[in-house]
């Protein structure tokens, strides 16, 4: 599975599932259940990079501004929420999160911002496939800390200057 065929495959389930990420994640794993294992470990190994790949610090500011705060968890499950939005939301967020503000056409911190079951999807289908948990991806581990220049998730002058187009549209 080749990156376009990643996408493709997060933009068809998201859609489908009218931007509910549980949904998505249901579709998912059944769209995945219809491949072959070897390819259902491709897609994990996609999604896992980018999952490590947004351990950032900008992004848990961002996180923190959009939820309404941001614990350890809260950030985990952001990250696979917004791999689940797609490429565009997705890069676009990584390479500068304060234009999340205009990327997200609207955020309800109720029901957006969760994909945790997102980040479970290729295993659960590879092991409906195979009855084996998901083989190991071969990637480096997340680093022990996010990259990127440090920032308090709670101190919300710190988050209103550094992401003030998030600040001025989604802080309470």
């Amino acid at each position: 599975m080749d990156e376009t065929e990643f996408w493709e495959l997060i933009d068809a389930t998201r859609e489908a599932a009218d931007g509910d990420a549980e949904d998505q994640a249901d579709m998912l794993v059944d769209r995945l259940m219809q491949l072959d294992p070897e390819r259902v470990v491709d897609f994990a190994r996609h999604f896992e990079s980018r999952y490590n790949r947004s351990y950032t610090w900008d992004l848990w500011g961002a996180a923190a501004i959009l939820l309404s705060g941001a614990s350890d968890d809260a950030f985990d499950y952001f990250r696979c929420w917004l791999i689940g939005q797609g490429r565009e939301v997705f890069e676009g967020g990584i390479h500068d999160p304060d234009h999340l503000a205009e990327l997200l056409e609207d955020f309800d911190e109720e029901v957006d911002g969760d994909g945790e079951d997102l980040g479970y999807a290729a295993d659960e289908a590879y092991e409906q496939l195979t009855g084996a948990e998901t083989p190991d991806l071969g990637l480096p581990d997340q680093p022990a800390e996010p990259t990127g220049t440090p920032i308090d998730p709670e101190d919300e002058a710190a988050l209103a200057e550094r992401f003030p187009r998030l600040w001025a549209r989604f802080s309470e």
